[in-house]
């Protein structure tokens, strides 16, 4: 699994607006300037927060984005899922049930299965208060 561009960015943005949670609405420009991404490239994410329901948007003299729910309630998985679609290691897995003709009798499907759910459980054991508050002993997931 590869975390492209706009998972990585869509993190980093909603770290940026679980920082800054409790000052209302935030700028794009406020947060392309923190974050060091282009402003362009930030609204092209937005579509995806916003589809999820993880983003605010407010127009106007005050506008901005803020979080849709608290830092305590995002988390990595929920941002990655609704920006890159599925973390399943291999595309048959995508559907549920699996549609693969051969998923009764592949011998590898039970390796990508726990890839998968050790990868989810370990993104959804992260949530952006967790970021912000700098608990690396959160991260860790015990297999």
């Amino acid at each position: 699994m590869k975390i492209s561009t706009r998972g990585r960015y869509s993190l980093r943005m909603m770290i940026d607006l679980a920082q800054h949670y409790n000052q209302g609405f935030t700028a794009l420009k406020d947060i392309s300037k923190r974050q060091d991404i282009s402003k362009k490239y930030l609204e092209q994410i937005i579509p995806f927060l916003n589809r999820s329901h993880l983003l605010n948007a407010n127009k106007g003299h005050m506008g901005g984005y803020r979080l849709a729910k608290a830092p305590s309630e995002i988390t990595v998985r929920e941002i990655l899922e609704n920006t890159e679609g599925s973390l399943a290691p291999v595309s048959c897995m995508d559907n549920n049930p699996n549609l693969c003709k051969r998923c009764t009798e592949c011998v590898t499907l039970p390796i990508y299965e726990g890839l998968y759910d050790v990868v989810t459980k370990y993104f959804d054991s992260i949530t952006l208060e967790d970021i912000i508050n700098r608990q690396v002993s959160e991260f860790t997931y015990n297999i």
